[in-house]
């Protein structure tokens, strides 16, 4: 992933410098299980433990042996006496490759699942702030019937809880080590010790395996990602829609000094969330050749590593870049609700059409009969700008059924939002949303 995606802890984790560390424990724990079975002698296991791997040198063997895991051995075992003929005993590269790979897995996993609290927090945060903030719910991109931005902003963040629990699921299948030898069978290096490397790396075994950590459950850790980049794509592009010049409901921070287009200085263009759709785009792209590095010969092959090698860091960095801007997003979101409530004035009343349509039906009318006042008025709402509200009062059709004073209940907002409180208790956020209240009524 180029810089300008990369955020310093999670390029560290994919550094060249921290995958040959993780080689290196990998190797040395190996030792030190051959040492407690008795194989490797003390003293020196003793020796082992001071192992380095030298990068010019393996760099150098690389180019005459064309095979990495053998130069990095090699760099290794030439800075050592006799004791280094144990290095790699049993081994074959995958042991060592794939259960490496995986402790960087999971170290990267910490890092997005931190980034994934913040974003959810943020959410919560902002559901309980805007739980009664009446906006204009919208299907097919026309006005619907009325909901509220905390609705709104409450439905992303469980969205995100869902996401949270299958990112976990999938770490924890890919918290895995194998050291099995050539296929897997373990003939060349027993059992207990493929089980004291993986304690002492903190992973579990890999129950079975032939000569590589089966694909699937790379395939479901990348599934994960695109998934929580899908969502994320889902939620600014929203909010790129509410930001538009003829919505403008809310509008993604926008710092001092910022500009967004060097032809127009007025321009504030909702360009973090562009951002954000464009390399989720990535991920999903990437999810799909994970998927397709499961199908693998026979024991193995190593069709899958090359497109590993990028796929793998590619992800997790633009994950977690394209999180951290989320979190941000929401953080420093403005939001008009005085626009708001303009834009579901826009439509003159006719959100009420399925409210009266209701009464309508209540008070004894067939359903089609009812429809056909409702849907009259609505036409002549729409092709001659008039307010529906009016149209429906001066209706004597609709007037032989409902009486003038039932007309403000049947037009009252309110009605649109009297249930949000109960899907906020469901949710769990109306306990963070009372101590919000009981903290404000505390500073007054």
């Amino acid at each position: 992933m180029i810089d300008r995606y990369s955020r310093p802890a999670m390029k560290q984790v994919w550094s060249d410098e921290n995958k040959y560390l993780k080689w290196l424990a990998v190797e040395l724990a190996a030792c030190e299980a051959w040492t407690a079975e008795g194989v490797i002698p003390e003293e020196d296991m003793v020796k082992l433990r001071g192992a380095k791997y030298n990068h010019a040198r393996m760099m150098e063997l690389f180019e005459t042996t064309r095979h990495d895991v053998t130069a990095f051995t090699g760099s290794i075992t030439e800075s050592l006496g006799p004791e280094g003929r144990w290095l790699h005993l049993g081994l074959t590269s995958s042991d060592m490759l794939d259960t490496a790979l995986d402790l960087q897995l999971v170290e990267a996993g910490a890092i997005l699942q931190t980034e994934l609290d913040r974003a959810i927090k943020a959410l919560g945060e902002k559901a309980v702030e805007y739980k009664d903030t009446l906006a204009m719910g919208r299907t097919h991109g026309v006005h619907a019937e009325p909901t509220t931005m905390g609705l709104r902003l409450a439905l992303w963040w469980d969205e995100l809880r869902r996401q949270k629990e299958r990112l976990t699921d999938a770490l924890e299948n890919v918290r895995v080590g194998m050291i099995s030898g050539a296929v897997g069978t373990h003939a060349t290096v027993p059992p207990a010790v493929e089980e004291r490397v993986c304690e002492a790396l903190g992973l579990k075994v890999a129950l079975i395996s032939n000569q590589v950590i089966q694909r699937d459950r790379y395939a479901h850790f990348m599934s994960a990602l695109a998934l929580l980049a899908a969502s994320l794509e889902k939620f600014t592009t929203e909010i790129r829609a509410l930001q538009r010049t003829e919505i403008h409901e809310l509008e993604e921070p926008f710092g001092q000094g910022q500009t967004g287009s060097s032809s127009m200085p007025h321009k504030r263009n909702p360009e973090l969330s562009e951002r954000i759709c464009g390399l989720a785009r990535v991920i999903r792209g990437n999810a799909n050749t994970a998927l397709e590095n499961v199908a693998l010969w026979g024991e193995r092959d190593i069709s899958h590593s090359s497109a590993e090698r990028i796929i793998l860091p590619d992800s997790c960095l633009a994950t977690d870049y394209i999180l951290s801007i989320f979190s941000r997003i929401i953080e420093g979101m403005r939001v008009f609700p005085d626009r708001m409530f303009e834009n579901i004035e826009s439509s003159r009343g006719l959100i009420f059409s399925q409210r009266v349509l209701l009464a309508l039906v209540d008070k004894g009318l067939a359903r089609e009969e009812a429809y056909k006042i409702v849907q009259t008025n609505a036409s002549r709402c729409w092709e001659e700008g008039l307010d529906y509200r009016d149209l429906l009062r001066g209706d004597p059709l609709a007037a032989e059924h409902i009486s003038q004073p039932e007309w403000k209940d049947l037009f009252d907002y309110a009605y649109y939002t009297r249930y949000v409180d109960d899907t906020f208790a469901r949710l769990g956020l109306i306990e963070l949303a009372v101590k919000k209240q009981e903290a404000a009524t505390a500073g007054d």
